[in-house]
């Protein structure tokens, strides 16, 4: 690429309501009588292509992938206590959704720590569980690319860390 681009083909990259994808291009288009840059990034578990402006990508959220520093945050996250508020549900529904879709990976861990149930708990609703289920797969995915391991390993390591913290 001749230009300064903050991502290259083939980077990994977080867009906050997809997750993680990867750059696959950059490519110019005409639209509306101006020339744009796209960055083109795919989403292989979602099955999708998004193209996002080159000079868009601050106001879209789209980052390069989390730190270990931050990673290591999101794990300590996980293993700290549940807090659920005692609002009505579908206000921290809400709130969850507004963390998960913030793509930031401690936020994230928190919702997964605050829907968490272990054996012996009660059981979740069907839109606990969806949720709970949500956040975990986009912990997982970020997990998985920072760490260079499959998603299946990296739910695996993330509930093995909450079943660790549950039952001690």
């Amino acid at each position: 690429m001749a230009q300064n681009l903050p991502f290259d083909s083939g980077d990994f990259v977080v867009y906050p309501t997809h997750g993680v994808g990867r750059v696959v291009g950059v490519e110019t288009q005409e639209i509306g009588g101006h020339e744009l840059q796209l960055f083109v990034i795919t989403f292989e578990h979602e099955r999708m292509t998004l193209r996002v402006p080159v000079g868009k990508i601050k106001a879209a959220g789209l980052r390069k992938l989390s730190s270990g520093k931050i990673m290591e945050n999101a794990m300590t996250t996980l293993k700290g206590k549940a807090k659920v508020k005692r609002t009505m549900w579908s206000r921290r529904a809400q709130e969850y959704e507004a963390k998960i879709n913030s793509g930031d990976p401690v936020l994230i861990a928190e919702v997964v720590r605050d829907l968490y149930r272990n054996v012996g708990q009660p059981d979740q609703s069907f839109s606990e569980r969806q949720i709970y289920e949500a956040a975990l797969e986009r912990l997982a995915h970020e997990v998985a690319a920072v760490e260079n391991i499959d998603k299946v390993a990296a739910t695996e390591k993330l509930e093995g860390v909450l079943q660790k913290e549950k039952a001690a």
